[in-house]
């Protein structure tokens, strides 16, 4: 069953009779107000004139052609094909042949960036010790050159999470101080060929998520792990996390360095780094709890932030790790230190945290690489939100006022932008085709969490973007999951992209014409 716009603006007007209709109150400047236990509404003018609103993706989740135009075997091509993985992303949604239908969609919608990477195995198939491919070097500048023809800024990942396998097995990638020579050869083929058009640059994504997943839990590759955080072939997840975090941390520090002096002066664009940033609450208020919270955000976004801030790890990390912790030389604590033009934030949840320190807990948790701290998303027998598609993910609205308020207190108000935040559908096998496109509850996602992000800004904190995560559905990292986030359907056999009805409250809302849902 295909679903056009039309028919798609004909449910948008049906839910209307399923939410409250809720009149904007404002304080005179056209910023609406709400306390805790009101239900929040929002509208494009409560945010600053200069504020981007954006979508969001990455390169091997949408652009499939895995081995087209040059391109070699990336990590996840590899990965994916292994026997433990049920899907691929070979075709993904085959971005690489229908950008310019894509940037059109966006165009329609109404935004005003994009984020997406770019693919290091379509750009260098070799790494450095092969030629730039001059095809990748055409398709980015083609993106790159539409969304600026379409008046939408882009917003560029260097790397998110894919890497040329030669890399992996020439070095063993991120176990490898060669890995920073690495990612710097190609960060400046990037800031060379692109820079000129692309003045908002994010160096890694998301490092701190990369080195759990990849080298402590092992469900991404190179699938490092070992007991009791899983049973890989490889690896030591209470050491390798640390080695890997190390050697991306000084490569972004190296390429910012580089950004700074050699290509800002003339290009005047910015480079940040995203960090995955849950929200952590105690789970009671004892002291240890409220310690332990504090200690989650330290061992997580702070592992990242602080060194890229203040030019070194969090106090709190260095107390549990000791001496597995590597030191930054005198040099490289000058270089890392500011190396951060802006923070990127990746919001989805909140959680509580245990202490571990002071009390029983599960194997994982009793560990230093996880700070000794335990995870949970209930309390008393009540889940601390809604369920979404994604185990431990949970709809927390105020999380998204807590994480930046707590960010920009701890890292004095270094300008913010949210690069990504979205709702996971759950059941989605279950689901016909209507109830997937007729996505209320992702509505009511952003409205709520868009609602506390004003709210923060209104209280002071520099937020100057916000990308909805994603544009479309969307080859997804986890395996087994078929989840989706995209505000536009994709059909796995067709790829045919219908518009959600959260594409089209969207497009309204940019307008400043969306009517306010809440349910």
């Amino acid at each position: 069953m295909k679903l056009n716009t039309p028919t798609i603006s004909v449910f948008f007007f049906l839910i209307s009779a399923h939410v409250k209709l809720l009149e904007a109150s404002n304080n005179g400047d056209g910023v609406s107000i709400f306390e805790e236990n009101e239900e929040p509404q929002i509208k494009r003018s409560d945010f600053p004139s200069g504020f981007l609103f954006g979508t969001a993706t990455s390169a091997y989740q949408v652009e499939g052609a895995y081995l087209e135009d040059g391109k070699s075997l990336s990590t996840w091509d590899v990965f994916s094909h292994s026997g433990g993985c049920e899907e691929n992303g070979d075709v993904a949604d085959d971005h690489y042949h229908m950008f310019l239908g894509d940037i059109e969609l966006m165009h329609s919608i109404g935004i005003q960036a994009y984020r997406f990477s770019i693919s290091w195995a379509r750009i260098l198939p070799r790494g450095r010790f092969g030629k730039v491919n001059p095809a990748g070097i055409m398709f980015y500048n083609k993106i790159i050159d539409n969304l600026i023809l379409k008046g939408i800024k882009p917003f560029v990942t260097i790397h998110h999470v894919d890497l040329p396998q030669e890399l992996e097995d020439r070095y063993g990638s991120w176990l490898n101080p060669e890995m920073q020579e690495e990612f710097i050869y190609f960060a400046e083929i990037c800031f060379k060929s692109f820079g000129d058009r692309v003045k908002y640059w994010i160096t890694i994504n998301e490092p701190d998520l990369y080195a759990e997943l990849a080298y402590e839990l092992g469900v991404f590759p190179p699938s490092h792990c070992s007991e009791p955080f899983g049973n890989c072939l490889d690896g030591n997840s209470d050491l390798e996390p640390i080695i890997a975090m190390h050697n991306m941390l000084l490569a972004h520090g190296r390429a910012a360095k580089l950004y700074h002096e050699n290509f800002q002066p003339k290009q005047g664009g910015s480079i940040g780094l995203t960090v995955h940033s849950y929200m952590y609450e105690p789970l009671t208020n004892s002291e240890l709890d409220c310690e332990a919270a504090k200690r989650a955000f330290a061992f997580h976004s702070g592992w990242v932030l602080d060194p890229s801030i203040f030019g070194d790890y969090p106090e709190e990390v260095k107390g549990y790790l000791g001496s597995a912790l590597p030191i930054f030389s005198l040099y490289e604590k000058k270089f890392m230190k500011n190396s951060i033009d802006f923070i990127g934030i990746n919001h989805y949840s909140t959680t509580y945290v245990k202490d571990c320190t002071n009390s029983s807990c599960s194997a994982t948790g009793n560990r230093a690489i996880r700070g000794f701290l335990e995870t949970t998303g209930e309390r008393d027998g009540v889940l601390i939100g809604e369920l979404t598609g994604v185990e431990g993910s949970y709809v927390v609205p105020r999380g998204m006022e807590e994480i930046v308020n707590l960010i920009k207190i701890r890292y004095n108000n270094t300008p913010m932008f949210i690069t990504e935040n979205g709702y996971s559908s759950p059941n989605v096998q279950e689901q016909q085709l209507d109830e997937l496109v007729n996505d209320v509850k992702r509505i009511e996602y952003h409205v709520k969490y868009l609602a506390y992000l004003a709210k923060s800004i209104r209280e002071g904190a520099d937020v100057r973007g916000y990308f909805a995560w994603s544009f479309m559905d969307s080859y997804e990292w986890l395996n087994g999951y078929d989840v989706r986030y995209g505000l536009h359907y994709v059909d796995r056999q067709t790829l045919t992209r219908i518009p959600k009805l959260s594409a089209i409250w969207y497009t309204n809302f940019l307008t400043n014409t969306a009517t306010p849902l809440i349910v």
